[in-house]
């Protein structure tokens, strides 16, 4: 499937950040007006998209404490006034969609040359692990959110001008094969939090423990 960069052994793959290498991404797409930058639960966000949305609330970065996470008719009031403010209409993702999707992802992870070790299409989100590349993780995102979204376009319950997704990339930088071995668990195990099935593609790759995978084992990790 990796008809580019397919290289094992290729070190300058690892690009270094800061004094730590990457060694694979986990990202995130969320679908569009799913979850709002000041959603009263917390929030990835950091600003406003849309001026629009101020007036519901300030912005919490990262999940509140439990003892602040709102009632359930504090939060559906939220959504209410949210999904007032929205241009487009918020879909979950159903059976065809989800196949959509895994298609469009197949064919960016055969066109771009990626390496991708876990993807789970679930209802209202998507995620992906995938092995450092010369792409970084934004434009990697991006490719998988375009042509997703070209995709989804197709279908009249989405239409032509729907944007699919929500604005910001989020992405999770991975730095050592037992990073790569948790997301990979929690991506595989994600679908079935929403009573769905285990997900299984085609254009996965089962993780080797790359960069180590001819180190012999898990112990040199945090090898000097």
């Amino acid at each position: 499937m990796n008809d580019v960069s397919s290289r094992e052994d290729a070190s300058e793959d690892v690009r270094v950040n800061r004094d730590r290498s990457i060694v694979a991404h986990h990202l995130i797409l969320p679908l569009y007006g799913h979850w709002a930058p000041n959603d009263p639960r917390g929030s990835g966000s950091v600003e406003f998209y849309n001026d629009k949305l101020e007036p519901l609330g300030p912005i919490h970065f990262g999940r509140k404490p439990e003892d602040e996470q709102p009632s359930r008719d504090e939060l559906r009031e939220f959504h209410r006034r949210f999904k007032a403010l929205l241009k487009f209409p918020v879909f979950w993702v159903d059976q065809a969609k989800r196949q959509a999707l895994a298609e469009a992802f197949a064919d960016v992870v055969r066109r771009r040359g990626y390496t991708c070790y876990a993807c789970a299409v679930c209802s209202n989100h998507a995620h992906l692990v995938i092995r450092i590349h010369r792409d970084d993780a934004i434009m990697m995102w991006e490719q998988f959110a375009e042509a997703s979204r070209l995709r989804l376009r197709t279908l009249a319950d989405v239409g032509p001008e729907h944007p699919v997704w929500a604005d910001r990339p989020y992405k999770v930088f991975l730095y050592t094969p037992e990073d790569v071995r948790t997301r990979v668990n929690y991506v595989q195990d994600n679908p079935l939090k929403e009573g769905l099935a285990r997900q299984t593609w085609d254009f996965v790759t089962a993780y080797n423990n790359w960069p180590l995978h001819k180190s012999g084992g898990r112990g040199r990790e945090n090898a000097p």
